[in-house]
């Protein structure tokens, strides 16, 4: 894995606002969707790039990844039949900058990125992102009701350091729960 780059504190702001593109394909098994990109992911081009997000541990942990890929290397998440989007584009410094506008119009255009790229599963990595965005106040952990054409929803916890409720390791549990429904084998096993 290659070491997470330095950035002084003037050139994470000036990463403010950019759009990190999507790591995406039509016919995917799962699109992950977080948030929206942070300051780190925006200057270095990376989803999940923050050292303390525990996104990348968890999806090796859940068996959606042979081993613990670094940020940098995540278009390798193609193979496996998973890509990665955000439910607002825009990168801000914490997800608390953005308005409930922003969430619904983020909704919206997932909606239509959903629609055309088909994957068999979305994965909302924030319920209460996801309760925002879709307008599902009572949304909770797992899978959902809502369906987007044939495409599945799936809440799962957000892997930010900052959500201290879950674990890495209770976390790995739900996203391999989401792995199993997904048809995916437990790529550790492969390893």
């Amino acid at each position: 894995m290659t070491g997470t780059p330095r950035f002084s504190a003037e050139e994470l702001q000036a990463a403010r606002d950019r759009v990190v593109p999507d790591v995406a394909a039509g016919g995917l098994s799962v699109l992950l969707c977080g948030i929206n990109p942070g300051l780190m992911t925006a200057a270095t081009g990376h989803h999940f790039a923050r050292p303390g997000n525990r996104f990348w541990p968890v999806l090796h942990l859940s068996g959606l990844t042979p081993r613990r890929l670094a940020p940098a290397e995540q278009d390798e998440l193609l193979a496996y039949g998973l890509g990665i989007t955000n439910v607002v584009a825009r990168a801000t410094a914490r997800a608390d900058e953005l308005s409930a506008e922003e969430y619904r119009e983020g909704g919206r255009i997932l909606t239509e990125k959903v629609e055309r790229l088909a994957p068999r599963w979305l994965a909302v990595v924030g319920v209460t992102a996801y309760r925002t965005a879709f307008g599902e106040k009572k949304a909770a952990i797992g899978p959902q009701e809502r369906t987007i054409g044939a495409t599945r929803i799936w809440a799962l916890p957000n892997p930010s350091g900052l959500n201290a409720h879950w674990t890495a390791e209770s976390m790995a549990e739900e996203f391999a729960r989401l792995r199993e429904a997904a048809g995916l084998p437990d790529r550790r096993a492969a390893a």
